[in-house]
């Protein structure tokens, strides 16, 4: 499965308009520095490989609005983005297929991160990675192969070859590894797998994964990503091929995840396509948030624990929303709407947690994700 394919595997009918609405977009979309704006730590990763991004831009911020400040040069197909604890060094995947890498960019100028070095993921199209909360180590999760990689943090925040390697097998489809993070207390790793249809967890000890749990859910749910919520008791595991969330406990001690309830993402009755992108969880962990491809939606849901309810749908101004994220100050949702190649910008309401309407947009083209560093 080559790079552009994976990325458009699911409704690929809507190619053609795809192209010509980016091909537009994109043209508008200021590539040269500018002058800087406040919150010069922000991030936005672009596809290249195939399609009309940048890779990995540098965005200020004026009030609410995104401005790209300058694109960083030999940075393809950036689409996640970490960082370490002290804030030197930023981490992003390059989804290569069937060759990818993660880059290391030291942050001593945040508004011109430098690239340390990159190495293999030792699979194909890695599109998520994390910093383990031990900060010896990132993650990675490698779409088309089904893997997840450990890669060491070496001294100036360069990275080190593999340490580990492991590989999920599907048993109706192939494995797709699409997320892999630590639990809260840092002992246990769960990598979440679409094909599988399961989410696995691994101890981690020294750099090496030992597999713990594979919790199986329904053929087809499809689990794309997961949020933990601010107790670290209870998990909210989205499913991408099903518009669900499904909420499970966690018992860190035991390193047990155990499904307890299903929770649509859309209103009943909804019909097409529904593919969930990204989901998160508010500093107070009153609320989720979930993006939907298809309706173009952004889905809030009230949360306490093991109770999710969900609350609205609102449009996101763009097309396909891969990714949303909150600024710092948790006062906007950013949301990459890959197809229409924006970024659309809601104010959230902190009483009741609900965005508001589209304020704003920023042309980027195939743009995946924005990270506030």
């Amino acid at each position: 499965m080559t790079g552009l394919s994976r990325r458009t595997f699911l409704g690929a009918a809507a190619g053609a308009g795809a192209a010509t609405v980016l091909g537009t977009q994109v043209a508008g979309a200021a590539t040269t520095e500018k002058g800087c704006f406040a919150d010069a730590g922000v991030y936005i990763g672009s596809y290249t490989t195939g399609a009309t991004g940048h890779g990995l831009d540098v965005a200020g911020r004026s009030g609410a609005a995104l401005s790209v400040v300058r694109t960083i040069p030999g940075i393809t197909d950036t689409s996640w983005f970490d960082r370490g604890a002290d804030g030197k060094t930023l981490y992003v995947t390059n989804e290569g297929d069937p060759a990818g890498y993660v880059s290391a960019l030291s942050l001593a100028d945040p508004g011109k991160p430098k690239l340390l070095n990159r190495v293999s993921s030792k699979g194909g199209a890695p599109t998520h990675l994390s910093v383990h909360s031990s900060q010896k180590y990132v993650l990675a999760a490698n779409y088309s192969s089904g893997s997840v990689v450990v890669l060491p943090i070496l001294a100036g925040g360069k990275l080190g070859a593999a340490t580990d390697l492991v590989t999920h097998h599907g048993a109706e489809r192939d494995a797709h590894a699409h997320q892999v993070v630590n639990d809260p207390t840092g002992r246990w790793v769960l990598a979440v797998d679409l094909g599988a249809d399961s989410v696995y967890v691994y101890g981690f000890a020294a750099g090496k994964l030992s597999l713990h749990q594979q919790l199986k859910l329904p053929s087809g749910a499809g689990p794309r990503h997961l949020a933990f919520d601010r107790t670290g008791k209870f998990a909210y595991i989205l499913q991408e091929l099903r518009a669900e969330v499904t909420v499970a406990s966690w018992d860190a001690a035991a390193g047990k995840l155990k499904a307890l309830s299903v929770v649509p993402a859309v209103p009943a009755g909804s019909t097409g396509d529904r593919f969930p992108g990204e989901i998160l969880v508010s500093n107070d962990g009153k609320f989720v948030y979930a993006t939907v491809r298809g309706p173009n939606t952004l889905a809030t849901f009230a949360a306490s624990g093991a109770t999710l309810k969900l609350l609205s749908n609102v449009p996101t101004g763009g097309n396909w929303p891969r990714h949303v994220a909150l600024d710092p100050a948790e006062g906007w949702f950013y949301v990459s709407n890959q197809r229409s190649g924006t970024v659309t910008w809601l104010p959230r309401d902190p009483a009741t947690g609900l965005p508001g309407a589209v304020a704003g947009q920023l042309a980027v083209g195939s743009v995946n994700s924005v990270y506030f560093a």
